[in-house]
């Protein structure tokens, strides 16, 4: 339950500019998630968010730039308690989760900046990694397979 909720939580955050602990708090409700304000405050502080300026002038949640070790051990989380099947086909790789976690999966992901991907798409269950040729689709499939044994 923790795990999805903190997937939640970043999706949110990659979505919304959320600015309050009440707000994400709502958001969380809203989603199905029956917690408290300690709850979220602790999942903020385990998530090591931080506030940053966004484009509005405004302040909002977000992972931050200097959390990339972090972050990539949440991305790992992600990625082996979500995922269903990795494949490629041309430089399409697509990633099959849990319904409801390709997002979170996918925001983690793209926070890790990977080499010779163009860009993510995700959806309920499916995510879709354009890379720039074949042979990164399928060097990024056997190093994601390795991550989820």
């Amino acid at each position: 339950m923790k795990t999805r909720r903190h997937a939640k939580i970043l999706e949110l955050i990659s979505q919304y500019n959320i600015d309050t602990q009440e707000e994400l708090l709502r958001l969380l409700r809203q989603g199905g998630f029956d917690v408290t304000q300690a709850t979220v405050s602790r999942d903020i502080k385990e998530l090591r968010l931080v506030k940053t300026l966004s484009e509005d002038g405004k302040y909002k949640y977000s992972i931050g730039t200097d959390n990339t070790k972090d972050f990539s051990s949440k991305f790992y989380s992600l990625l082996v308690d979500s995922t269903v099947s990795i494949n490629y086909a041309c430089n399409l790789v697509v990633i099959k989760c849990l319904s409801g976690m390709a997002q979170a999966v996918c925001a983690s992901m793209d926070s890790m900046h990977w080499n010779g991907v163009v860009g993510t798409l995700a959806g309920e269950d499916t995510i879709f990694v354009a890379c720039k040729s074949e042979a990164e689709a399928e060097n990024m499939v056997a190093e994601l397979k390795k991550m989820i044994g």
